[in-house]
Parts: structure tokens; C-alpha cells; sequence
């Protein structure tokens, strides 16, 4: 009896830890809201545990997955409008370097729907979506839907367990994990603070461009000009000092109105949105590079002349409403100079929302507003200012090379999401190459554009300025041939969105790899990069090239999505030990959980954790075969095994610490070799 009670004890146990592991922490229910005879409202509730959150419908692109809702009506209904989800909560992620938006708890998504044929009861839907803790997160789910037009009531607790037995409502089966870092989840404080600090940053950013924007030929020249009418149009020094003030006032409100409008059209979540969108970042390319021929000399951007004649009109009637209308003759005077700014500025607050293009306008029109109030209120500065020339042409020119090479940024975030390999890292950095090195000529008086002066000689500042064009030129060369350029990190495409990874020359290889050049890869590997490790992506087929070259094998549990994943290969992977072992000791099979591709016709199979449903795509086949063999959803997850497919070790997860990686890579080799 005793023998049989500690039998019992260890299994019930082992089964206890085993199913710990294989997380569930969203429950899904449906109901129904009748709107009118025809109209309905679809209700799909998740209660999420406590410490998990799910992420929104919008996700910035190479962000986690985004939540995504399918519905099956054919026919017998319409859709009205896109499915609505509730505020949530959005945060600046650390981690993904962009802002998420999730809910905690609770979630609620809708969706209208126009009934067009009576007999419709049951409207069939699915949803996909991701969760995550403080520490990692589960891969993408698919869960099935039912909303039954007949009832409005919510699914019980009870009702919601039997739905997920009887037609899959509850997926069990597929979580994958992509792991973050506590920072992820913050508190409202934290999250306040996050804001606070990304505000200050659109804040002197806009700042910043202001000062930049008075150097500019439209702005300038205007600035000793417009104070000396204040100052002799005034009966006194008082009063000049109040009417310029007055006059940098109405420049702020002018353009934090702009902001405002910008946000009031759009919409603060709207702006947000656009910034990650394929056709925003082609339609900005397109003003930008517009905009820099402009500043080359090309053609002059001006707003409508009639404009300028009325407002000037109205200028003429003195008191605090002409001083505003010469204000806004300043807005529009100079848009030719001061638009680019202020479509860039707007640009870099979309990424950020909210009340962003508000502060970058603010911050921009106090930069161009200040010199007036103080130039008023000092007017012996005036003499200190550099006489207006041909220096001033030449700020505009630089700007607009700088304002080309940003450019090809928003066409290469375009070509990144859509994946067309138009703009590889190579051709990018040809290209800033190029418009730096043109730079660098234009500077040290070689090119002649449109509005130059004569250049008799070059100053010690233009000088300086063509130096260190010229040295930026050079320092990007090594990027053809696969250096890091960490300079300009944020600007190319990544290392591996490239002509060649490994860099411009190198062979398949890359020198020092595990396969000799005159090699060719192995049937279904490929190399890692930047590591250059044989790597594959397919099971059956790295376990057959296993055994014919008689070592053991490594299986890596990964995600496209998985931060950890990519700390390990960054970090821990690199070191010379440990990827000696990755090149020449194990061979490595990386399975993708979250592989969005579809498995092919003959390799679509029934789901064993979810009867009757099939595995649509490749992620899915590997997530179940982690869950079923290992007891476990988590990544990274890495598991040493012989050609027998039993464990050579205890497997392991996300291990940060070089040694200890190392160390258990080598008690699996070692393993396998006795």
C-alpha cells in the first residue's frame, strides 16, 4: 500500500508540474446585442489573469502580434465598420521601441452586423492573439467564435467551459512565448512619467528645428527688419517691447494651433496609426524628397500670393489684431522654408500621439518667436547678427540634402513591411553615400547649385561642416561590406535585410564557417546570420543531417516575436565558446512557433490538443510539437537531444548568463559522445 501511494504521489505530482507549465491565462465568451430588427452588435469578451494583457487590434509593424477578428457571413449578413475594442492602456515599450497598446483584465471588441437573410441564428467568428506577462509572452492563439443572434445573454463561467470542449472557444492548444522584460507592464505612475518624458523629447526636438528654421533665407532676414518696425513704430521703448512680444505670442498660438487642428482632423490614436502605415511612409518620402529639391534650388514651395496680399491688408489696421496678422504673413511668407520643419515635426509626433504635434509646435514656435521679444527688448544685439548673404542659400542646401537623406528612412520602413527587397541594406547605404558625399563636394565649392553666390573663398565653419561630411562618407563605406555602422543603427535596414548578410564579397559562408567553401549547403539549411551558423528550420530534415554527420542535435524554441530570443542570439550566442559549439559540436534546428506561413496541402494535419480542427500554418506544427513532447509553451526553450530523440540533458530557457549556457551545451556534448 505504501509503494502504491507513493506511485500515485509522484504521478499525480509529475502531472502537476507538467500542466503548469502549458499556460491558458485568456478565456474567451460571446454575446449578442440587438440593435434594431436588422442590426446586431457582436460581443466578444476575454478575461485575461491577473499579471497577463492582450494586445490590441493595432500593433505598429515588427511589433508582437496584434489581436485580429474573423467572421463568417457570407451572404446572410454585412459588416458595418470595423470591430471596436476599448481604450486599454498604451505604453512606450522598451522592448519592441515603439508604443503598444493593451488591456488588462477585461477586454471587450464589437463588431455591427446588418442582417440580410432572416434565417441567420448563428454567426460563426474566430480570433488570433497574443498575451503576455511581466516576463514573456504566449504565441499566437486562434480561438473559435459563436455568437447566437437569438440570445444576448453573456456565457457563463460554467457555459464558457463546456463551449471551449464542445467547439474549441477556449484554445488550450497553441500558446507560444515571445518574452519581455519586466519594464514592458508599468504602473499608471511609470506610465505617466514615460509620457511626460516623451513629450519633453517631441518638445525640444521642435525646438531645436525652430532654431535651426530661423538660419534659413525666409526667416532670417526678417528678424532685424520686423523688430526695427516695432521699435521706431512704437512711441516708446516700452511699447516696442510689448508689441514684439505680442508678436512672438501670435506666432506660438499660430502654430500650436496648426497642432491642434492636425490632431482635431486625424485624431490623436489616428496620427499614431498612420505613422506605421505603408502608404504614410510613401506619401512622406515623396514631400520630403519634394521638399529637399526645393531647398536645393530647384523651385520655390509658396503659398498662394493672394494669401500674403490679404493678409498684409489686414496687417495695416495696427493694434493687437494687425500685430496677429502680421504674424501669420510671417507663417506664410516663410512657409518655403519653415514647411519642411513642420512636416517633420509632425512626423516624429505622430510616432509618439496624443497631444504630441501640439508640443512640437510649441516648442517650434517658441524657438522662432524668441529672437523677436529679445531683439525688442535689446536692440543693440541687432548689430551682433551676421549680414544676410549667400550663407544663408547655403543652410538651405545643406538642409535639403539632409532632408533627401532622411527620405529614403520612410521608403525603406515601406519596403521593410512589405517586404520587397527594393531597398536592401546595401542600397541604402549606397545611397546616404552618395547624397553625403555630394555634401561634402557642395561644401568645399566643387558643386555649383541654382541660388549660390560666387564663392571667392571657403570660411573655417564651411570647412568644418565638409569635413565632417566627408568623414561620415567614409565611416559608412565599410557598410557595403557588412559592418555595423552603430552610428547610424536606426536609420538602415537591419543586417539581415541585405544582398549579401554576411557582407558585399563574402561567400555563402563567410570565412571561417562550418562549411568549406566549395561546399554547398546542406538540403534545408541555411546560415544564421550575423553568426554564420547551419542552421534549420525543419525538424525531420536536421535530425537526417544529424545522423549523417554524427553529431547531436540542439532544438531551439524560438519566435519571430521572442525579444529573449533575440537577447540570446545577440548576447550570449556571439561568445567564442559558445559559438564554436553552435558551428561545430551540435547541428541547430530553430522551430518557429509563430511562423505565419501555411503548411502545404499534404502536410496539414488534425490538431491532437484541439480534435477536429486543423493546423494552418507551420508555427502551429511546432508550438503543438513543444507543447505534447516537452509539456511546455515557453521561449526560448532549448533542447540538447541524441539520435534517438531522448533528452541528453534537462533542457532550458532563457539563460542570460554566457558560462552557464555554455556549461550546459557542454554537458549535453559530452553526453552524447560517451
Amino acid at each position: 500500500m505504501k509503494n502504491i501511494f507513493l506511485y500515485f504521489f509522484f504521478i499525480t505530482l509529475f502531472y502537476s508540474t507538467v500542466t503548469a507549465q502549458v499556460l491558458e491565462p485568456v478565456k474567451w465568451s460571446t454575446s449578442v446585442e440587438k440593435i434594431s430588427d436588422t442590426e446586431y452588435d457582436l460581443i466578444a469578451k476575454a478575461k485575461i489573469d491577473k499579471g497577463w494583457h492582450l494586445y490590441s487590434q493595432s500593433v505598429p509593424e515588427n511589433g508582437p502580434i496584434a489581436t485580429a477578428f474573423t467572421y463568417e457571413v457570407a451572404k446572410k449578413a454585412e459588416l458595418i465598420g470595423k470591430t471596436s475594442e476599448e481604450e486599454g492602456r498604451t505604453v512606450d515599450d522598451p522592448i519592441f521601441n515603439m508604443r503598444i497598446k493593451y488591456f488588462d483584465d477585461v477586454a471587450e471588441f464589437r463588431q455591427r452586423i446588418k442582417v440580410i437573410n432572416n434565417e441567420l441564428s448563428i454567426v460563426k467568428g474566430e480570433v488570433e492573439f497574443m498575451v503576455c506577462d511581466d516576463m514573456r509572452c504566449l504565441p499566437p492563439s486562434y480561438v473559435d467564435l459563436n455568437f447566437d443572434l437569438n440570445t444576448s445573454k453573456n456565457l457563463s463561467s460554467k457555459e464558457d467551459s463546456e463551449a471551449s470542449e464542445s467547439n474549441g472557444i477556449i484554445d488550450f492548444q497553441n500558446p507560444v512565448k515571445t518574452d519581455l522584460d519586466k519594464d514592458v507592464i508599468v504602473t499608471d505612475k511609470q506610465e505617466e512619467e514615460s509620457d511626460n518624458t516623451g513629450l519633453w523629447t517631441i518638445f525640444i526636438l521642435g525646438m531645436g528645428a525652430g532654431f535651426i528654421a530661423l538660419f534659413t533665407p525666409c526667416v532670417f532676414p526678417l528678424i532685424p527688419m520686423t523688430v526695427s518696425f516695432f521699435t521706431k513704430q512704437s512711441k516708446n521703448k516700452a511699447q516696442g517691447i510689448k508689441n514684439a512680444f505680442i508678436y512672438g505670442l501670435c506666432i506660438i498660438v499660430i502654430y500650436v494651433i496648426l497642432g491642434t487642428g492636425v490632431v482635431a482632423i486625424f485624431g490623436a490614436s489616428a496620427i499614431n496609426e498612420f505613422s506605421t502605415s505603408v502608404t504614410f511612409n510613401l506619401l512622406f518620402f515623396v514631400i520630403l524628397v519634394i521638399f529637399a529639391v526645393s531647398f536645393l534650388g530647384a523651385f520655390e514651395i509658396m503659398l498662394p500670393q493672394s494669401w500674403a496680399n490679404k493678409i498684409d491688408s489686414k496687417a495695416d489696421k495696427g493694434g493687437y489684431t494687425g500685430i496677429f496678422f502680421m504674424a501669420l504673413a510671417l507663417a506664410i511668407v516663410s512657409f518655403s522654408c519653415t514647411g519642411p520643419f513642420v512636416g517633420n515635426i509632425i512626423v516624429i509626433s505622430a510616432t509618439k500621439g496624443g497631444l504630441a504635434p501640439m508640443i512640437g509646435m510649441l516648442g517650434f514656435s517658441l524657438a522662432l518667436a524668441l529672437p523677436f521679444g529679445l531683439f525688442a527688448a535689446f536692440p543693440g544685439w541687432l548689430n551682433s547678427l551676421p549680414k544676410s548673404g549667400g550663407w544663408l542659400n547655403t543652410v538651405k542646401v545643406v538642409l535639403g540634402f539632409l532632408e533627401l537623406a532622411f527620405a529614403f528612412k520612410f521608403l525603406s520602413q515601406a519596403d521593410l513591411v512589405l517586404q520587397l527587397h527594393f531597398l536592401e541594406r546595401e542600397v541604402f547605404i549606397a545611397i546616404w553615400i552618395a547624397i553625403f558625399g555630394a555634401l561634402a563636394f557642395y561644401l568645399f565649392g566643387k558643386i555649383k547649385l541654382p541660388h549660390d553666390s560666387p564663392l571667392t573663398h571657403i570660411s573655417v565653419g564651411r570647412l568644418s561642416l565638409g569635413l565632417i561630411a566627408l568623414s561620415f562618407t567614409i565611416y559608412m563605406i565599410p557598410g557595403l561590406w557588412g559592418a555595423p555602422l552603430n552610428l547610424i543603427s536606426a536609420f538602415p535596414p537591419p543586417l539581415d535585410y541585405a544582398e549579401s548578410p554576411y557582407g558585399v564579397g563574402n561567400s555563402k559562408t563567410g570565412g571561417g564557417a562550418v562549411l568549406d567553401d566549395a561546399q554547398e549547403l546542406p538540403d534545408g539549411a541555411h546560415l544564421l546570420a550575423p553568426h554564420q551558423i547551419l542552421a534549420f528550420n525543419d525538424y525531420d530534415r536536421g535530425l537526417a543531417y544529424a545522423k549523417e554527420v554524427g553529431k547531436p542535435i540542439m532544438l531551439d524554441f524560438t519566435g519571430w516575436a521572442c525579444v529573449n530570443c533575440r537577447k540570446m542570439e545577440q548576447k550570449v550566442w556571439p561568445d567564442d565558446q559558445v559559438l564554436n559549439m553552435l558551428k561545430n559540436e551540435v547541428v541547430l534546428i530553430s522551430l518557429y512557433v509563430d511562423d505565419k506561413r501555411k503548411l502545404e496541402g499534404d502536410e496539414v494535419i488534425e490538431s491532437k490538443l484541439r480534435p477536429g480542427k486543423k493546423l494552418k500554418y507551420i508555427g502551429q506544427k511546432w508550438s503543438e510539437f513543444q507543447t505534447i513532447r516537452y509539456k511546455t509553451n515557453t521561449q526560448p526553450f532549448y533542447v540538447l537531444i541524441g539520435h534517438d530523440e531522448e533528452n541528453l540533458n534537462d533542457p532550458v530557457g532563457y539563460t542570460p548568463d554566457v558560462e552557464e549556457y555554455f556549461g550546459w551545451m557542454e554537458e549535453g556534448v559530452e553526453a552524447f559522445k560517451k
